[in-house]
């Protein structure tokens, strides 16, 4: 298999600006004493993301009357399991593992 050089440039770059993005942040902030309140606030931005996805997944306006939500009852059925593994287990592997073998089951029942 040939690898054209400037695809593989290509590809070190992309990946460089995907990374920065990612790690910045942390390097920057790492030595950094947060105030109490400023900590605080930043353990709800997970939460929120989580919540803001599934809520865009899970409820979507119906195509024909926009104004009206439809409910995507399969996204509720992989949520609840995954949820209830996140609190009792407090474990992301765990968490993460439920819902795919949630998502997979559903889709392949309905």
């Amino acid at each position: 298999m040939k690898v054209d050089l400037n695809i593989l440039l290509i590809i070190l770059c992309c990946a460089i600006v995907t990374f920065i993005p990612r790690i910045l942040p942390f390097v920057a902030i790492r030595k950094l004493k947060l105030p109490a309140p400023v900590v605080k606030w930043l353990t709800y931005i997970p939460v929120c993301l989580l919540t803001a996805l599934i809520v865009q997944k899970a409820i979507q306006p119906i195509e024909s009357f926009p104004a009206l939500p439809a409910i995507d009852w399969a996204y509720i059925i992989i949520t609840i399991p995954t949820l209830l593994t996140a609190l009792i287990s407090k474990s992301l592997l765990l968490t993460v593992l439920v819902g795919i073998v949630t998502a997979a089951l559903v889709r392949f029942i309905f």
